[in-house]
């Protein structure tokens, strides 16, 4: 029984630490670096306003789409009661005060179509109208309201178009201009992207930072603890003065305070973190350092050739000179003569019987011409075109130091790249090397081979390099996702980088 009782006892003790080291395991997150970059685009607050701005200019494009599509509309008055006093012309010619009851419903369905290239509107319609009189007898009438009567207009069909002529086609340049502005969009969606993914790496490389800055003051305050105990020991010998043992004491006061504040950095780094990636406050992340260097390379002339392509700044030069273009071309079209055209045909009838409307309607036709001819306005439209070309030729200008400029940077990105990669190599070296001659140093001053000042030395130079690396280490991946960010392609994947809108 005790026997079974025991393994019992050993069996529960096995489950329940089993349990409570998965529960630790869980509290503790393992990210590389672009593991942090991958939910950062998925969940991060900065990632949701690039989602939620591409959205609204997606819907404008939307918006543009839908006027070159067919519009169907109903519009109707259910219904229009009219009890009032007005004044109605007789055959003769006079005058009489009519008091007028009547009850007016009416509905019109319509279908347009715009035309871009022509800027015209074609239209169909169908029309009807009714009116049931209430009484109206005069005010002069001593006989009752007469009967209630009812009678319909019908419109079953009328066809038509309206015609600007010599005037500025809006829906013309749209189509030529909102289609930019879309490709615009998608483009600063992925530029948002690959922002935050800059943003992610540095709160990446600061995290890690301070806890790699954390372990370097955890071991300093290791081997400081050690090295005051040798020296102790040393000094109770009689083989150190006490102003070694004093420095000893004075090295890991130091390092338990560089301990204290380094922890505090991580913790702040890691609140930063979590609250960029919407992680729960509690979950504990540790970071693996990327130790492998990549090695592409960056070639400048596909850098240019693929910013060109993929930048958002790119499509937005040639926006810009259209949209200047465009505004001097309307301020021309508006300033002088033009002409409006409207066309229409159709069947029309009138009377008091609906049903008969339709098949008895008649024939209707309309046109009408409306002019409109500036005479004398002072130098205005002289004024309002030489403003606009004025602008266009400042747009020109600013557009081709822009290019200049974003041509300078990604050249200049592109060096970067390769000069950050060799330092990067150099800077790992060293750090290795440092860390070497710290060991070695380490052993030297516990056999009594070097002194408290080589010793120091030795730990400085190895806390340097570490941070020298570090640095390197931020700096090249900082140009790496900047030249993401500037060209949109993955010179890794040798691919355009395109995310799911």
């Amino acid at each position: 029984m005790k026997y079974l009782y025991s393994l019992f006892a050993l069996g529960y003790c096995f489950t329940f630490s089993e349990t409570l080291w998965s529960q630790n395991t869980a509290e503790e997150k393992i990210l590389s670096l672009q593991d942090v970059v991958d939910i950062a685009k998925g969940q991060s607050p900065s990632a949701k306003l690039a989602s939620t701005n591409y959205k609204t200019k997606y819907w404008q494009y939307r918006l543009y789409e839908s006027n070159y599509l067919p519009q169907l509309a109903l519009n109707s008055t259910l219904p229009n009661l009219n009890r009032s006093i007005s004044t109605v012309t007789q055959p003769d010619g006079t005058a009489l005060f009519v008091k007028q009851s009547l009850l007016s419903t009416e509905m019109d369905l319509s279908l347009t179509q715009n035309i871009g290239l022509t800027n015209s509107q074609f239209f169909v319609s169908s029309q009807v109208q009714r009116i049931d009189i209430l009484g109206s007898p005069p005010l002069n009438s001593f006989l009752g309201p007469p009967p209630p009567s009812t009678s319909y207009l019908v419109n079953p069909v009328v066809f038509g178009i309206r015609q600007p002529i010599f005037g500025f086609n809006k829906l013309r340049w749209d189509m030529r201009i909102e289609p930019l502005k879309y490709d615009e969009a998608k483009k600063q969606f992925n530029e948002d992207l690959e922002q935050v993914s800059i943003q992610a790496s540095e709160l990446f490389f600061d995290l890690l930072s301070a806890q790699l800055e954390l372990k370097i003051q955890e071991k300093n305050v290791n081997s400081s603890d050690t090295l005051y105990k040798i020296s102790s020991g040393r000094y109770n010998l009689g083989k150190i003065a006490e102003n070694e043992l004093l420095q000893m004491e004075l090295n890991l006061m130091r390092a338990r305070n560089n301990l204290s504040q380094a922890q505090l950095d991580a913790d702040i780094s890691m609140l930063k973190l979590d609250n960029f990636l919407k992680m729960p406050s509690d979950q504990k992340i540790t970071l693996v350092e990327p130790n492998l260097v990549p090695n592409f390379k960056v070639d400048e002339k596909i850098a240019l050739a693929e910013a060109e392509k993929n930048s958002q700044a790119f499509t937005a030069f040639e926006r810009k000179r259209l949209e200047a273009e465009r505004d001097v071309i309307k301020a021309v079209r508006d300033n002088r003569f033009s002409a409006d055209v409207v066309a229409s045909y159709g069947l029309t009838n009138a009377g008091t019987v609906f049903q008969s409307q339709y098949s008895n309607a008649m024939d209707q036709q309309q046109v009408r011409v409306g002019l409109q001819v500036p005479l004398i306005d002072w130098g205005r439209a002289k004024s309002q075109i030489r403003t606009m070309e004025a602008v266009q030729q400042y747009v020109e200008i600013s557009v081709e130091q822009d290019k200049q400029n974003l041509h300078q940077q990604v050249l200049l990105l592109s060096k970067q790249f390769e000069m950050h990669r060799y330092k990067l190599i150099i800077a790992q070296k060293a750090d290795t090397i440092a860390q070497k001659r710290f060991d070695i140093s380490m052993k030297r001053y516990m056999i009594g081979k070097i002194g408290i000042t080589d010793m120091n030395i030795a730990l400085q130079e190895k806390d340097q390099a570490k941070l020298e690396y570090l640095r390197n280490l931020r700096e090249f991946w900082h140009t790496y996702f900047d030249i993401r960010h500037l060209t949109l392609y993955d010179f890794q994947a040798n691919t355009a980088i395109t995310n799911k809108y």
